[in-house]
């Protein structure tokens, strides 16, 4: 039986895998965004910046079901394109390492929420999203086992960062700090 080379994600995963293993600190990594004054300054608008989007802001808007007009893509949109982007890059690189070569992928994602708990309608309703799908179509190229696709997806769904997440649920910390006028970008008021 020959072996296969290893594919292109495999060779910079095996340094990253040893590496790991002797120093299970260095495996910690942190992502991040902040929101920024911006995109109208209203209460439907603002943009986020992503620490690894080199400064770019992403414009978000408001879903039109709590009163916004729904001009951008909105927080849920964000969430659903995150598992998109995450599950999809998953399954690329999975892919890649069982020798699958994908003709075409895509992952649709969509998120469901009964919004009279966040209005505060009905406070039976809980807030945040009750229902969420990941569906993913892919198309080898070649001939590839059923076997073999339910290997990847099985092991994207083990391994996707946000999906388990989302599963999994994770603690989050809220905090405010209150920002001089100055620190704002505000002029002070004159006294």
């Amino acid at each position: 039986m020959a072996i296969a080379r290893p594919g292109r994600v495999q060779q910079r995963q095996i340094t990253l895998r040893e590496r790991y293993r002797r120093a299970p600190a260095e495996a910690w990594i942190r992502d991040g965004a902040q929101t920024i004054n911006g995109c109208g300054g209203d209460s439907f608008h603002g943009a986020v910046i992503a620490d690894n989007s080199g400064g770019i802001p992403l414009c978000f808007g408001i879903h039109r079901a709590v009163g916004g007009d729904h001009d951008h893509p909105n927080p849920g949109d964000l969430l659903s394109a995150a598992l998109a982007a995450c599950f999809d890059s998953t399954l690329r690189m999975l892919a890649d390492h069982l020798g699958v070569r994908l003709r075409s992928l895509e992952v649709e994602v969509e998120a469901e929420c009964d919004v009279r708990g966040c209005l505060l309608v009905d406070r039976s309703v809980p807030v945040g999203f009750q229902k969420m799908r990941c569906s993913a179509r892919l198309q080898p190229e070649g001939e590839v086992d059923a076997e073999t696709l339910q290997e990847l997806v099985g092991a994207a769904e083990t391994c996707c960062v946000v999906l388990q997440t989302l599963r999994n649920g994770v603690t989050v910390s809220t905090g405010i700090d209150r920002a001089e006028p100055e620190d704002a970008g505000m002029a002070p008021t004159p006294t």
